[in-house]
């Protein structure tokens, strides 16, 4: 089944990244499309998105998660970081 979790994060507005959107099946497929459509980059780890599809939409993640989602971040950083460098 697909899940699909998308996050925000405003580093100097708001204490902890936040679920924009969240769900499974045909939400999540939705989710999917509308990230393409806009150039969002996707990163695949079931694990952190079964942990949170438990998040409400509009909360921040939980402490617990930070190290995980940190990682996530780094990722898109550097994803980022190599675009930039091949322009």
């Amino acid at each position: 089944m697909n899940k699909a979790v998308a996050l925000k994060y405003k580093a100097y507005e708001e204490n902890a990244p936040k679920v924009l959107a969240k769900g499974k099946g045909e939400l999540a497929r939705k989710i999917i499309e509308k990230a393409k459509l806009y150039d969002v980059p996707l990163f695949q780890n079931e694990t952190l998105a079964d942990m949170l599809l438990n998040v409400e939409v509009g909360e921040e993640i939980p402490p617990k998660m930070y190290k995980a989602v940190v990682d996530v971040f780094i990722w898109l950083y550097k994803l980022e970081e190599k675009a930039q460098l091949s322009e």
